[in-house]
């Protein structure tokens, strides 16, 4: 990887061999072009408004989302390492593990994040709180329910 590593980090040699394979569902527009610029975790109440275009061939999976309030996003974090096992997300005195931190650096680098659905448009969904940068893969949507507004006067 052309990343260099910080004080502490640790990478290992990724297996030549994959396991699975998926499709990507769509891509993700938000304000942020580089890495750099990506909040550590966005905000479904005051974030940017960032677009979700879902390729139309899954335009039919939509039906009922209208419905929702907020939407599990998950993404492919296709600029990230894939062969870094410890950390130093603060450049401190140690490293940490992997697994112990969001960090986008990761062997299946997926994220995921709970977004505020504000409107769909065709296949075009448009939502706050992601914290990617635009042009992220799409890999899945789903329904959370615990935030869901009606289901908390239903069941509060």
């Amino acid at each position: 990887m052309s990343a260099s590593l910080r004080p502490h980090e640790r990478a290992v040699t990724a297996p030549d061999r994959q396991d699975a394979a998926l499709w990507f569902i769509g891509q993700i527009h938000t304000p942020w072009a580089d890495r750099s610029d990506c909040p550590r975790k966005g905000d479904p109440v005051n974030g940017p408004l960032c677009r979700i275009a879902l390729d139309p061939l899954w335009s039919e999976a939509l039906l009922g989302v209208e419905d929702k309030d907020h939407l599990q996003i998950l993404y492919w974090l296709h600029q990230s390492r894939r062969d870094v096992v410890q950390q130093n997300p603060n450049f401190g005195d140690r490293a940490i593990g992997t697994f112990a931190l969001r960090s986008p650096l990761r062997p299946n680098p997926i994220a995921s994040s709970t977004v505020r659905l504000e409107r769909i448009a065709g296949t075009d969904l448009f939502v706050r709180g992601l914290d990617c940068v635009t042009g992220t893969p799409l890999v899945d949507i789903k329904p959370v329910f615990c935030c869901d507004e009606s289901s908390e006067r239903r069941h509060g």
